[in-house]
């Protein structure tokens, strides 16, 4: 869960973003930021150090990410140093992505199944959600061997399960109430 302090200043950035019609840019440049934290866990490190002084901070931000972001997100960085909240940093991009990919029409959607589908397969579930969600979609598959065949797509908090596995779990509750499977 994102924190309060997160969602304001990411939510400041994306009305920033929304005035300056930079909202696809930044998200872009976010994302490739977020990559390269997670991927050098040494700067947030840096960045959340007490020894290290506010103003080697800030020139170390200045130094190494004026040419991946613009001055915008350089600034928000500066700020979060300046006001002691460098610790919500990932959490505000992420706020900021959210809302951007909602301003954009775009969502995230999972495919569970027993085996990894084919370019085709995922390809024609991203077609049939989009047309549903009329949205833009990121899908992602993801292999599960305990669905013995099938797939279960999930769109936000909406879950379509046509997995044999619960198939089974159906038939075995019915037949324990005493009904017809």
């Amino acid at each position: 869960m994102i924190s309060e302090i997160a969602q304001r200043y990411g939510q400041g950035l994306f009305e920033l973003a929304l005035e300056n019609q930079s909202v696809k840019e930044k998200k872009e440049q976010i994302e490739s930021l977020l990559s390269v934290l997670e991927e050098h866990e040494e700067v947030e490190l840096f960045l959340r150090a007490v020894k290290v002084t506010k103003q080697e901070k800030k020139t170390f931000i200045e130094d190494v990410f004026s040419d991946v972001v613009d001055h915008d997100v350089v600034s928000l960085i500066k700020i979060l140093i300046d006001k002691g909240r460098i610790y919500y940093f990932k959490d505000v991009l992420k706020e900021y992505i959210t809302l951007a990919e909602e301003n954009l029409g775009i969502t995230h959607a999972t495919v569970h199944s027993a085996r990894k589908l084919s370019d085709e397969d995922i390809q024609k579930i991203k077609e049939a959600i989009e047309k549903k969600t009329k949205k833009s979609v990121v899908l992602a598959n993801k292999i599960d061997p305990d669905l013995i065949a099938g797939i279960k797509v999930t769109v936000g908090n909406n879950v379509t399960d046509m997995t044999v596995k619960n198939k089974i779990a159906k038939m075995k509750e019915a037949l324990l109430k005493g009904g017809l499977a």
